[in-house]
């Protein structure tokens, strides 16, 4: 007698098993876009804010609302993508997301830009677990997993940086507006494709999280992401940071304790206490940590003190994209099958480390060819080694009704630590500036000393961030150094997933 749990849990059908390599280029396009609009509007800022007349304390919330909205929403989306599906969860969250990127390009005050940010934010906390839950169930085989995990992450990797490129080009050729409509086509095309291309992945409705525990880990994220976010402009020791961070670990250190009472809890501790996934985790927050936190020196470097435009600015970042993905598919996916994954991972954040401290080679009379292309070819490395490994380890074992969790708090652990990364490094560099300006003197700030004064700024905050990464590399290494054993599920049919990537 055939019962639910002997159903599988991936229905795949030949046509889908054919095509899966273009079912892996919608979900990855997909989760581009949602990535791209971290940074894509960063440089338009103030062609937007000029446009709806906003006051420039008010800006910043066009950033501020999608990451909050993001950051704050991710677990939610996860256990939504395990309950009813990831197939389901992923056309749900890319139409609001295209929808909300309509609404927003159409603004014409600033409460209105700020308010679809948001809600872009929200599909996007949707959207973003899904296409992740979505490659694991494309790719049985532990070669073309590989290579798939490779593949996307090369993608995703590089969507930061490609935002502030498509940003640039977009804001100084078409209109600031056109950073959002550009979402719609790409988005249309994802949706019109996904029915044909991607699998039936059964929910499991059980899986009913419960009010408060959505309540506790909304609230204590939105406050964690809040905090960081305000450092740069008032501090660590301001009354609103430290409330907020206060209020944030109080939240949730709540929300764990429910966790481990719940019945159905919205994060699994199972997820969680296994080293390896551990060890990936962190190592996802370690890379995004330093990356976020150098990236506003380099944009510096690249428009004050070296007076690229904002176009050619982006464009010096393309050579980073190219390595990143040279090496997350020609070289990380090649070795995962035969290399156990802390011999990648731990080299590739030794890489983000020495590029991050590559930061004090820079000088006001850098060259691109002579301190930048270095720069970025060592943290395109080490990024191109890090992201396909940890994204394997992180999925590897996880019971397919914990897919969707397990992929947003990878990307969770990634949005903390550009958050944690960014704000400490803003901070870092200010404190450094403001001694330079103290241990220097001068009757007026000239160009040349305003350059001087940033570059030792960015010298210590870089040389802090980089001993920091190197630190965490060594707990990354510690964790990361066994194979996990594969869970078996009532509803997997009993049968343990797939082999693992690594050995």
């Amino acid at each position: 007698m055939t019962t639910e749990n002997d159903t599988p849990a991936v229905v795949l059908t030949k046509a889908q098993n054919r095509r899966r390599w273009a079912g892996l280029a919608v979900v990855a396009s997909a989760q581009l876009v949602a990535m791209l609009d971290e940074t894509v509007i960063n440089i338009a800022l103030p062609s937007a804010q000029k446009s709806l007349g906003m006051a420039s304390a008010d800006r910043q919330w066009i950033i501020t609302a999608y990451t909050l909205a993001f950051g704050s929403l991710l677990l939610f989306g996860g256990r939504l993508a395990d309950r009813f599906g990831p197939k389901r969860t992923f056309m749900v969250g890319i139409t609001g997301f295209a929808i909300m990127s309509a609404v927003g390009g159409s603004a014409t005050s600033g409460g209105w830009l700020i308010a679809a940010r948001a809600l872009q934010g929200v599909f996007a906390a949707i959207l973003s677990p899904s296409t992740l839950s979505m490659v694991t169930a494309l790719f049985d085989d532990k070669k073309e997993r590989a290579k798939a995990f490779g593949i996307y992450s090369g993608i995703i990797a590089s969507g930061a940086i490609l935002g502030l490129l498509v940003g640039g080009m977009v804001t100084e050729y078409l209109s600031w507006r056109w950073c959002l409509f550009i979402n719609v086509p790409i988005a249309a095309l994802a949706l019109a494709a996904a029915p044909m291309l991607l699998p039936n992945v059964r929910g499991d409705r059980t899986a009913r999280p419960n009010v408060q525990d959505v309540l506790l880990t909304v609230a204590g994220m939105a406050a964690l992401v809040f905090g960081f976010s305000e450092v740069e402009g008032h501090g660590w020791g301001s009354t609103r940071v430290l409330v907020l961070l206060a209020l944030s670990a109080v939240l949730l250190t709540g929300f764990v304790l429910r966790q481990t009472r719940a019945q159905q809890p919205l994060l699994p501790l199972r997820v969680v206490r296994d080293r390896n996934r551990a060890g990936s985790f962190l190592a996802v927050a370690l890379a995004e940590f330093g990356l976020l936190g150098i990236s506003l020196f380099a944009s510096y470097q690249l428009q004050v003190i070296m007076h690229y435009s904002p176009v050619k600015a982006g464009l010096a970042f393309l050579p980073m994209v190219a390595v990143t993905v040279v090496a997350a598919t020609q070289i990380a996916a090649r070795l995962m099958p035969r290399v156990p994954s802390r011999w990648l991972i731990g080299p590739g954040l030794l890489c983000i480390a020495a590029g991050v401290a590559m930061f004090n080679l820079m000088s006001t009379d850098s060259t691109y060819l002579g301190t930048i292309l270095p720069t970025w070819t060592v943290l395109g490395f080490g990024l191109g080694l890090i992201t396909p490994s940890a994204t394997n380890m992180v999925m590897y074992g996880t019971l397919p009704n914990d897919r969707g969790i397990t992929a947003a708090f990878r990307t969770t652990s990634q949005q903390v630590g550009g958050s944690v990364g960014l704000a400490l490094a803003n901070t870092i560099a200010a404190s450094a500036i403001a001694s330079f300006v103290t241990a220097h003197p001068t009757g007026h700030m000239s160009a040349d000393y305003t350059a001087r004064a940033l570059v030792h700024g960015t010298a210590v905050a870089a040389t802090w961030s980089s001993v920091l990464i190197a630190v965490g590399t060594i707990a990354v290494f510690w964790l990361v150094n066994s194979r996990p054993e594969p869970q078996a599920s009532p509803s997997d049919g009993g049968k343990a997933p797939a082999e693992p990537v690594t050995p």
